[in-house]
């Protein structure tokens, strides 16, 4: 892969609770800079300043985060509110205790009541925190992601202590979801290496906020 296409991959994230707006205006400056394909910031950063970042960037932001133990109603809320404030892109976590008790039923309505909240083509992604799970469990996950309306399901918060991306839950989401939806992999990666094995791995998109180690000086 090239310079370009890795890029091409990135959501540049920044979720560090004491981010400021000078640093979500540094995130974004980088951002344009490499031409990824989003940002990624915490809701309360919404709505960025008109002109921060440049056309072709997608705007993400979280939901539920970073625990997912949330009522749905009020993932939803959110969601609705930071679409309305400009995120594009939705970052959901799925309530875990509802995943690890495999009631699918409730992670599927977790998911299909965010979805239902904010209209295409707002793109929902679904974390699914994998190294918290059997590979059974990931598998089902996603499954349930799916059926829900989600676009992408997602490795990890990067918050949790189990862990973030590995190659193997990322191959595994990827055969699991064949290409219906997009499997973005987050958590961990900071190298280009680690960046091109995901990618090889099935991620069709990469969370992080180590972009400029993974590529290079901007040209």
């Amino acid at each position: 892969m090239n310079r370009s296409e890795i890029a091409a991959l990135i959501d540049h994230t920044l979720l560090k609770p004491e981010a400021t707006e000078a640093d979500v205006a540094s995130l974004c400056a980088t951002a344009n800079a490499y031409r990824v394909a989003a940002i990624c910031v915490s809701p309360s950063r919404l709505p960025l300043a008109s002109g921060l970042v440049d056309e072709g960037i997608s705007i993400a932001t979280v939901c539920g985060f970073p625990s997912g133990s949330h009522q749905p109603r009020t993932k939803a809320f959110e969601a609705n509110l930071s679409a309305e404030l400009g995120a594009n892109e939705i970052d959901m976590v799925l309530d875990l205790g509802r995943v690890k008790a495999r009631d699918w039923e409730a992670v599927e309505k977790d998911v299909a009541t965010v979805r239902a909240a904010i209209a295409s083509p707002v793109v929902l992604k679904v974390i699914i925190e994998s190294a918290a799970l059997t590979n059974e469990e990931i598998v089902a996950a996603c499954r349930a992601s799916e059926s829900a309306g989600a676009d992408y399901v997602k490795t990890s918060t990067g918050f949790h202590p189990k862990g973030g991306a590995s190659l193997e839950a990322v191959a595994l989401m990827a055969k699991t979801v064949g290409g219906r939806l997009g499997v973005k992999a987050s958590g961990g990666i900071r190298s280009t290496e680690a960046a091109v094995a995901m990618a090889e791995a099935g991620a069709t998109r990469i969370g992080t906020s180590s972009t400029a180690a993974i590529l290079g000086e901007p040209r």
